[in-house]
């Protein structure tokens, strides 16, 4: 027997707007039934997988445990980075090397980090 993931969960305080960040980070949309000052608000990827926002009463306060790393689609991982300082995203630590490689950690509005990664293309043409 074996578990699968249902959905990845995120802790915060206005889960509309920041299911609103996520969706325009994952170029989708919330859902439907998702309105402002519900307890609870939900994004699909384009992938399919589901990002729940659960309202909790209190704020972050030290490092994520867990955390998403994001590998960019259609574009390389500085303009990733710089698409989602845009939306709104701070940025936490940067880990890029001279060579390519490396990360950059962002933070969400509520302040979650997550990374970004270098895309798929980007890996393949460094091989």
């Amino acid at each position: 027997m074996s578990a699968r993931i249902r959905n990845i969960s995120i802790d915060c305080h206005d889960t509309y707007a920041l299911a609103g960040f996520w969706a325009q980070v994952f170029g989708t949309g919330r859902q439907p039934d998702d309105h402002p000052g519900d307890p609870e608000a939900m994004v699909l990827t384009a992938d399919g997988e589901t990002v729940l926002f659960l309202q909790v009463p209190e704020g972050k306060t030290v490092k994520n445990r867990v955390h998403l790393c994001l590998e960019p689609a259609d574009r390389s991982r500085d303009a990733e980075v710089e698409r989602l300082l845009a939306l709104g995203a701070t940025q936490v630590d940067d880990q890029r090397r001279p060579d390519g490689t490396g990360w950059v950690v962002l933070a969400d509005p509520e302040g979650n980090e997550f990374c970004v990664l270098r895309s798929a293309a980007e890996r393949a043409a460094s091989a």
